[in-house]
């Protein structure tokens, strides 16, 4: 408890200085108390470039400052003992040798503190040397003074011993020991050291002659001239931006990569003017700061803890790493969308080709085409006008009488025929049968029109279902699983998002099991494409507009962006590559080069093209599938035309055998004339027709065009022309009577 108290007071105070703006502070205390601050500093974010730390002890190897070697802040302090002195050598080789449970702390090197107590002993020895020369016994009684006397009375023996001890000069593990007048010591040095990304580094040393001397200069500074120095460039495995060639292990350094950034950072390398090394970040992760100890990870970590000079990647500029990097001008706009498995194509139906009109229509037309028929039926009879008279000869006799084409089938024919474009033998001949017609034609013009512009896009276009939508669609369901990058700026979007609905879905994200956060970009897109429809992935659209080029081509993005944001490069703190870099992303940009080379990687070297993988002549072919409900439809009416002919064809011959069996009730038959005796003959034959002769003889009509075993062609007019046989009437009266009148 005790120690949370000190770390929280230590955390107080650090941020009490951050909004004071102070970054620039002198630790005077112990190494011990040093390594519990700086953990503290770690921990609130303190340890990063543009803060300075000057640690105020003497012995600044001693502590252990691991933790802060790579946060990029500027450590610097002293040691006064020089490990690379002869003396100091030999003394670790002796301390080397010893017991670490007699000696605590012989496993490690000498501390200061230490040293200071070796050289006090050792200044004594000499002290007490220089008096046994000198024959002082100091060992004899001697006055003990009195510190309450006025004035005090000093010990006799301690102004000899004081005497002694300024007429030491030694060299000791500290430097040279020796002291002036008043007993202080001078003629000693310390040396002053820097924090490095290789530990504590020598740079100078101070004196009293020479002051602050610097004996070595600092490791490179982004001060430094930009020609001649090899930038180390950091940058993630991440298509299409950087990848592996496929024979990579032939080429050396940068020439095993090709990708977007890959081509990017040789045009900022050009126009800045350096050469330049690509490194690829060793944990794979694009840069966050751990919740529980503050440590930066990824590029972000590289460059904050001066493992890297620049990172050229698809790094997202975010408020939380502005806080600690710098960045470029973006060189990429982007948003978070959504990546899911691409359905199915919905297949055609059957009646497909009806889709052009809405239900509604169809029902309507039927109707529309009901009510026409009817009102043309019932103008036809009552109009004076369709009415007309027909004259034939029934034998001997002329008959004139009234018809009217347009019965109820008649006019169902016309209106039919009128609305599938097609002609009739029969039309209106009264004003009113006229109107009705005109005003049909027109509607159904406009209609078959209608029809006809939008079936080609009905037919052709294989239109997706997606259950998802948009981010809403997400959030309102359960069903379908998903998730966002483990380590990364789209799941810091959603984690800080106060909208509610991104809140919703972080809500989600974070307590769903299995764990919807994936390691890499490639892990997640393997899952969507292995989830079948039950897992969506939040990533970059710029990612998510590549990945949808690449084969199998089953992904596909859904919705608008969330979010609008920029990759930028980036660089440390303070950097004096930031302005040249920013300079060469806005020429870049300016001469169009930055549209190019995503034009290259994402849309030139795409493998599923505009269509989503399939042609273009693929797409705008119809399949039968696209028309299988007309050839049902052809093939319905074929049947339905035969069972309609054979129902026809068994009434026909059924009223065929009624008609043949009226001559049994005849009492008399008196062929009147020997031109009949052929049609008698004839009529004989079916004198006793069954029904079965009747059908047998109407299917040798149908077959062979004869009605029987004379050959004889039954033509429409032969009933009236032929058939014609002597009848005996009621009262044995005589006459000719046709096979048309008995029927």
């Amino acid at each position: 408890m005790k120690d949370e108290r000190k770390d929280e007071a230590y955390r107080s105070l650090f941020q009490d200085l951050e909004t004071k703006q102070e970054k620039r502070v002198i630790l005077d205390c112990e190494q011990d108390k040093v390594k519990d601050i700086m953990e503290q500093v770690i921990t609130i974010g303190r340890h990063v470039k543009g803060y300075h730390y000057i640690i105020a002890n003497l012995g600044f190897m001693d502590g252990d400052l691991s933790k802060i070697q790579y946060g990029g802040a500027n450590v610097s302090g002293f040691q006064i003992v020089d490990f690379d002195d002869p003396m100091v050598s030999k003394f670790d080789q002796m301390w080397d040798t010893l017991e670490e449970k007699e000696y605590p702390g012989a496993d490690s090197k000498i501390r200061y503190t230490s040293a200071l107590t070796y050289d006090a002993v050792h200044v004594m020895m000499e002290a007490f040397r220089y008096l046994h020369k000198q024959r002082i016994d100091i060992s004899r009684r001697a006055n003990t003074g009195d510190c309450l006397a006025n004035p005090a009375v000093p010990w006799s023996h301690g102004v000899e011993i004081e005497r002694a001890l300024k007429q030491v000069k030694v060299e000791g593990l500290t430097g040279n020991i020796q002291f002036d007048q008043h007993g202080k010591r001078v003629n000693y040095s310390v040396n002053i050291m820097e924090l490095k990304n290789n530990g504590p580094v020598k740079i100078g040393y101070w004196n009293e002659v020479d002051k602050m001397v610097v004996t070595k200069d600092p490791v490179f500074s982004n001060d430094t001239i930009l020609e001649n120095k090899t930038v180390i460039v950091t940058t993630i495995l991440e298509a299409p931006y950087v990848m592996l060639k496929k024979n990579a292990d032939l080429f050396v350094d940068n020439e095993r990569f090709e990708g977007y950034c890959v081509d990017l950072a040789a045009e900022i390398a050009k126009h800045c003017g350096f050469k330049y090394q690509l490194k690829i970040v060793g944990d794979g992760k694009y840069g966050a700061r751990d919740a529980e100890t503050k440590i930066w990870n990824g590029m972000v970590g590289e460059l904050v803890y001066g493992k890297a000079d620049v990172a050229i990647a698809p790094l997202t500029i975010t408020l939380v790493r502005e806080e600690v990097i710098d960045f470029s001008k973006p060189f990429m706009s982007l948003g978070i969308s959504i990546m899911i498995k691409k359905p199915q194509k919905s297949k055609p139906g059957v009646f497909s080709f009806l889709d052009p009109l809405a239900y509604e229509i169809w029902m309507c037309i039927v109707f529309a085409y009901i009510g026409v028929s009817v009102v043309l039926f019932l103008v036809s009879r009552f109009s004076p006008y369709e009415w007309h008279t027909e004259e034939y000869e029934d034998g001997q006799i002329q008959t004139t009488e009234s018809t009217n084409e347009f019965g109820i089938f008649n006019s169902l024919w016309f209106s039919l025929g009128a609305f599938m474009r097609q002609g009739c033998d029969i039309s209106p001949r009264s004003l009113s049968g006229r109107i009705v017609g005109g005003v049909w034609w027109f509607f159904t013009l406009i209609i078959i029109s209608s029809y006809t512009a939008n079936l080609a896009a009905f037919l052709t276009v294989e239109r997706m279902v997606s259950p998802i939508e948009s981010a809403e669609d997400l959030a309102k369901q359960t069903d379908i699983a998903y998730g966002t990058l483990d380590s990364g700026s789209t799941k810091e979007f959603f984690r800080r998002s106060k909208i509610a609905l991104f809140d919703k879905m972080w809500t989600y994200m974070r307590s769903a099991e299995p764990s919807v956060f994936v390691k890499t970009t490639a892990e997640g897109v393997v899952r969507v494409r292995k989830s079948k429809g039950k897992y969506a992935y939040l990533l970059e659209s710029t990612m998510n507009e590549y990945i949808e080029q690449r084969k199998p081509c089953d992904t596909m993005k859904v919705g608008g962006n969330l979010d609008s944001k920029g990759y930028g490069i980036a660089t440390p703190k303070g950097s004096s590559l930031r302005n040249a870099v920013n300079l060469a992303v806005l020429k870049l940009n300016e001469q169009g080069l930055l549209d190019k080379l995503k034009n290259k990687w994402w849309y030139d070297k795409g493998e599923c093209g505009s269509g989503g993988g399939d042609s273009k002549e693929k797409t705008s072919a119809l399949s039968l599938s696209n028309v299988a409900g007309v050839f049902y439809i052809l093939v319905g009416g074929l049947g339905l035309a035969m069972l309609v002919a054979l129902i026809e064809f068994c009434y026909k011959s059924r009223a065929e055998a009624k008609r043949m069996k009226v001559a049994k009730n005849a009492q008399n038959i008196n062929p009147s004339s020997s031109q009949n005796s052929q049609n008698f003959a004839t009529y004989k034959e079916g004198y006793n027709m069954t029904f079965s002769d009747a059908m047998r003889s109407k299917a040798r009509l149908s077959i062979t065009g004869s009605t029987g075993e004379n050959g004889r062609v039954m033509t429409p007019e032969f009933p009236k022309a032929v058939h014609a046989v002597p009848y005996a009437g009621p009262g044995g009266v005589p006459m000719d009577v046709s096979l048309t009148d008995l029927s």
